[in-house]
């Protein structure tokens, strides 16, 4: 039992690093220092980047996760 909890948290670890690292890929498309008004705000632009990276990240591994263990329920149905 203890171990099932060991690979399970090793899977979401492994997870929401992954998919965060894909949202750090995806948003290098966008210049949010040239978005915000006033050339000076390259601090918050780098913030806001990382927090949107790892919102996005975070939420695509939840649903993933999710789909994952509703995926794993379904035996139990039958």
């Amino acid at each position: 039992m203890l171990e099932n909890l060991g690979q399970q948290a090793l899977i979401n670890i492994i997870s929401h690093l992954f998919f965060i690292g894909i949202a750090f890929i995806a948003l290098q498309a966008l210049h949010f220092d040239k978005l915000l008004r006033g050339g000076n705000r390259v601090f918050q632009a780098r913030l806001l980047y990382v927090l949107l990276t790892i919102v996005i990240g975070s939420t695509v591994s939840n649903f993933f996760l999710d789909y994952l263990d509703w995926s794993k329920q379904l035996q139990l149905l039958f």
